[in-house]
């Protein structure tokens, strides 16, 4: 039974009339419109479906849509709080075909927020639920490396 599901998507209000039970990942590609969120294994294995919900890094393919009711989403597609991050992958060549991606780049989010200063250990912990098929983890791991260099610079100003 289809119930209108109300929660709020990169800072927006948002809602759809889904079941409840429906995946989060699909609710926010299919009737949504936001793509920039990719399916990999549809298990929770990859992380490339990954998205924050209230701040805490989430497999968005195991999240029923009902459990976020009401609280904050961000996605690939929340642009501002993302752009050292986003930037850092551009340059250092961290984003490849383009599937790991947003799951990687939200989990470097996650962690910048969790922890200011991160150190290699922290990094390569909060990378570790994600797969990356190109075996880029060394540019994804320089990516990360300079956004936590570009978040400083910028926290400094």
């Amino acid at each position: 039974m289809k119930e209108r599901v109300e929660l709020r998507v990169n800072g927006a209000a948002c809602s759809a009339e889904v079941h409840p039970m429906r995946r989060l990942l699909d609710v926010l590609r299919e009737d949504l419109g936001l793509t920039g969120t990719k399916e990999g294994c549809g298990e929770g294995e990859c992380g490339a479906c990954a998205v924050l919900v209230d701040g805490q890094l989430v497999d968005s393919c195991l999240v029923p849509v009902g459990q976020v009711r009401g609280r904050e989403v961000v996605t690939i597609e929340e642009a501002t709080a993302l752009g050292a991050i986003q930037q850092a992958f551009v340059e250092h060549g961290g984003a490849q075909c383009g599937i790991c991606t947003p799951g990687m780049i939200l989990a470097a989010r996650a962690l910048l927020d969790r922890v200011p200063r991160p150190v290699e250990a922290n990094i390569r912990e909060a990378l570790a639920g994600n797969i990356c098929r190109c075996t880029g983890y060394v540019r994804i791991f320089e990516s990360v490396v300079r956004a936590i260099e570009l978040e400083r610079g910028r926290r400094a100003q």
